[in-house]
C-alpha cells in the first residue's frame, strides 16, 4: 500500500483562495457617505410590504377574548350576541328628586338605590340597595337545552326622556328584532318606578313547556339604633286574591308557599319598603322570610332575607307583564295614595284598631304635627284622648265606689252562708239587685278602654314622622332615649338606661296603686275562690317592672305616651276622688234602693231560677 504525502501545493491554493476573498469583501464594504445615504432614502422611501403582512401581532388579551367570546357563544347560545353590544360592568343612572337609581347592564337590574330625603341613625345615606344585597333574576329555559339565568347576561340600555319621565330599555338581545327587555320609567318626585317585563320574537329561542321562574331576594340593611327594635318590625307582606293581604313571621323563620294571584309583595324594613307590583297576577309565589339577628351584639348589619319565587306565564311563547318597583318610606301617606292597597305595609292594626287608626289618630295627629314639635304634639294628643276617655274612667270608678260601700253586707252574708256556697250566691246576687250595684260595671268600660290602647301601641311604632324628631334629652323619638351607657349589656333590656319608660313604670305604679287599692277594697274574699287581692298585689309590682324592661328598647315616643297617659289619668282619678264621688250619698243612695221595688231583669230572673232549681235538687240529694 502506498503511503500518502503531503500536499504543497493544495496548501498554497486554499492560502491564495482566502486571501482573495477576504480582499473581495473589504472592497465591497460602502464608504461613510454611501451609509447615510441609504439611511436616508429608507426614510423618505419606505419598502412596501405586503398587504398580508400589515397586520398587528396578536396580542395575549385578544387571544383570551376571542377564546371568551366562543366560550360564551358555546354556553349562551343565541344570547350570546347581546354581550357584544354593551359592557357587564357599565351601568345607567335613573334619578329625582327624591331618590337615585343605579341599573346595571349585567343582569338589567338595580343594583344601588338611595334615597335622598333621609338617613341612618349614625347619619350615613340610606341605600335600600347596596353592593350586592339584592337580587333580580329569570331563570330561561331554551329550546337548545340551555338553562340560562339573567343575572349573567348583558343587557344593551337605552336612556330617553318623555314629558318629564325617565325611560330606560335593557334589552337582551338575541338579534336587532329578538330580544327580552325590562322596561322602567321613572316621574318626578315619585318613589314608585315603572316596570316591564317584555318579549319579543323569542317563540323559537325559549321553551314553552317550562315557565320561565323569576326570583326576587334580598338582605334588608339596619338602619335605627335599635337592632332589635327595627327587627320586630320589618317583615314581608304580600296581597293575594284579589284584595286579601297577609304576612311572614317577623320573628323567626317562616316559608309561605300557597298563596294564588299575588298581586303585590313588599319587604318591609320598618321605616322603609321595598315593593313589587304587578297587573297581572302570579299564579302563584312562594314567600321566605329569614330572621339574620341571631345575636344583637353581632348581627348588626342586616336584619331579614327576604325570597320571593314565582313563575311567569308565556303566552304565544313571549313574555309579557307590566308591573311597579316602589322603593320609599314606609309611609301611610304616600302608600294610600296609590290606590292599591298598599297601606296595608303598615301595621295599624287588625279590624277597629285601624279604622281608629286610619280615620282618627293618623289625621289628628297629622294635623297637630304641622303646627307643633312632636313631642308636644304627642302630648297635645295623649291629653284629648284621656278627657275624651274620662267619662269612661268616671263610671269604672264610680262602680268601684259602690261595691267599697256594700262590702260589709257582702263580708256579712258570706260569713252567714260560710258552707253553702249556692245559697251565699244567691244573697249576694239578691243584694246587687236591691242596691242597684252591677259587679261588671268596672270592668265594661275597662274594656271599652282596650280599642283605644291598642290602636296607640300600634300607631306610635309605625309613624314615621316621629323618625329622628328630637325631644327633651331624647335625640329620636322613633327610637330609644339614652341616659346612661353601660359597659356591659343585659339581657332583656340591653346596654343602655332609658329615662322615659323609668318614668313611665313610676306612673304606671302609681295608677295601679290606686285601682288596685281600691278593687282590694272594693273586691271581699269568697271561700273557695283566688285571693285577687294577693293577684293584684303582685300585679301591681310585676307590671311596672315588665313595663321598664319591655320599653327600654322601644320607641321613646310611645313610653311618653305612657308616661303622660297614666299621669293624666292619675290626675282625672284624683279629681273624680276628691271632687265628684261622695261615698256617703252613694251609700244613703244605695239604702234608699233596696226600699225601692226593683224590677229585675231577664238575664238575672233566669239566672236566679238556675240557682234556686240547683239548690231544689242538692236538697232532694240530701
Amino acid at each position: 500500500m502506498e503511503d500518502k504525502k503531503f500536499d504543497t501545493n493544495s496548501i498554497i491554493g486554499f492560502v491564495l483562495i482566502g486571501v482573495i476573498f477576504i480582499w473581495m469583501l473589504y472592497n465591497n464594504q460602502p464608504t461613510e457617505e454611501e451609509l447615510l445615504q441609504q439611511q436616508q432614502e429608507q426614510v423618505d422611501n419606505p419598502p412596501q410590504i405586503p398587504q398580508q403582512q400589515t397586520q398587528e401581532p396578536v396580542s395575549a388579551e385578544q387571544v383570551l377574548d376571542s377564546a371568551g367570546l366562543a366560550a360564551q357563544a358555546t354556553k349562551l347560545g343565541s344570547f350570546a350576541y347581546s354581550a357584544t353590544l354593551a359592557k357587564a360592568e357599565d351601568f345607567t343612572m335613573l334619578e329625582n328628586d327624591v331618590m337615585s337609581l343605579k341599573v346595571s347592564n349585567k343582569g338589567g337590574f338595580v343594583i344601588e338605590s338611595k334615597l335622598k330625603d333621609f338617613h341612618t341613625y349614625n347619619q350615613k345615606p340610606v341605600y335600600l340597595i347596596k353592593d350586592g344585597n339584592a337580587d333580580f333574576n329569570l331563570s330561561l329555559q331554551t329550546t337548545d337545552n340551555r338553562t340560562l339565568q339573567t343575572r349573567d347576561l348583558v343587557f344593551q340600555p337605552t336612556l330617553t326622556s318623555q314629558n318629564g319621565n325617565q325611560i330606560l330599555s335593557m334589552r337582551l338581545k338575541v338579534s336587532e328584532n329578538q330580544f327580552l327587555e325590562y322596561r322602567y320609567a321613572l316621574r318626578p318626585g315619585d318613589h314608585m318606578l315603572d316596570f316591564s317585563i317584555r318579549s319579543q320574537g323569542l317563540e323559537n329561542v325559549l321553551n314553552t313547556a317550562t315557565q320561565p321562574l323569576m326570583l326576587w331576594q334580598m338582605k334588608t340593611y339596619r338602619y335605627a339604633k335599635s337592632v332589635s327594635y327595627e327587627n320586630r318590625y320589618s317583615e314581608l307582606l304580600f296581597e293575594y286574591e284579589g284584595g286579601k293581604d297577609d304576612w311572614l313571621n317577623a320573628q323567626s323563620e317562616s316559608t309561605d308557599d300557597t298563596a294564588k294571584d299575588v298581586t303585590w309583595v313588599a319587604y318591609k324594613q320598618h321605616f322603609f319598603t321595598n315593593i313589587l307590583l304587578t297587573d297581572t297576577p302570579f299564579e302563584n309565589a312562594n314567600f321566605r322570610s329569614e330572621n339574620l339577628v341571631k345575636d344583637e351584639v353581632v348581627d348588626t348589619l342586616f336584619t331579614k332575607r327576604y325570597t320571593t319565587t314565582a313563575p311567569l306565564k308565556l303566552t304565544a311563547g313571549n313574555l309579557s307583564y307590566n308591573m311597579n318597583w316602589y322603593f320609599g318610606p314606609s309611609d301611610y301617606k304616600i302608600l294610600n295614595a296609590y290606590d292599591r292597597n298598599l297601606d296595608e305595609v303598615i301595621p295599624l292594626g287588625w279590624g277597629l284598631f285601624g279604622w281608629i287608626n286610619r280615620y282618627l289618630f293618623i289625621p289628628f295627629f297629622t294635623f297637630l304635627s304641622n303646627w307643633l314639635p312632636h313631642g308636644i304634639a304627642i302630648i297635645i294628643m295623649t291629653i284629648v284622648v284621656r278627657i275624651l276617655m274620662s267619662p269612661v274612667t268616671y263610671k269604672s270608678y264610680l262602680s268601684q265606689a259602690k261595691m267599697k260601700v256594700i262590702r260589709p253586707e257582702i263580708t256579712e252574708i258570706n260569713e252567714k252562708f260560710k258552707k253553702d256556697a249556692m245559697k251565699r250566691q244567691q244573697e249576694t246576687m239578691k243584694l246587687y239587685s236591691k242596691a242597684g250595684v252591677n259587679p261588671m260595671a268596672g270592668c265594661i268600660p275597662a274594656v271599652m278602654q282596650i280599642p283605644i290602647f291598642y290602636a296607640l301601641f300600634m300607631f306610635f311604632p309605625s309613624t314615621i314622622e316621629l323618625r329622628q324628631k328630637p325631644f327633651l334629652w331624647a335625640d329620636d323619638l322613633s327610637s330609644y332615649d339614652t341616659i346612661f351607657k353601660l359597659p356591659f349589656h343585659i339581657p332583656f333590656y340591653g346596654d343602655h338606661v332609658s329615662l322615659f319608660p323609668i318614668l313611665a313604670s313610676i306612673a304606671i305604679f302609681g295608677y295601679m296603686q290606686m285601682t288596685t287599692g281600691q278593687q282590694m277594697m272594693a273586691q271581699p274574699t269568697q271561700e273557695g275562690m283566688p285571693d285577687m287581692g294577693k293577684i293584684m298585689k303582685i300585679m301591681m309590682y310585676l307590671s311596672p317592672i315588665m313595663m321598664l324592661f319591655f320599653f327600654n328598647n322601644y320607641a321613646s315616643g310611645l313610653s311618653l305616651y305612657y308616661f303622660v297617659s297614666n299621669l293624666i289619668t292619675i290626675l282625672i282619678m284624683l279629681v273624680i276622688k276628691y271632687r265628684i264621688i261622695d261615698e256617703a250619698k252613694i251609700h244613703a243612695k244605695i239604702q234608699e234602693n233596696k226600699l225601692k221595688p226593683r224590677k229585675v231583669g231577664k238575664f238575672q230572673q233566669k239566672m236566679q231560677q238556675m240557682m234556686e232549681e240547683a239548690e231544689k235538687q242538692k236538697k232532694n240529694k240530701r
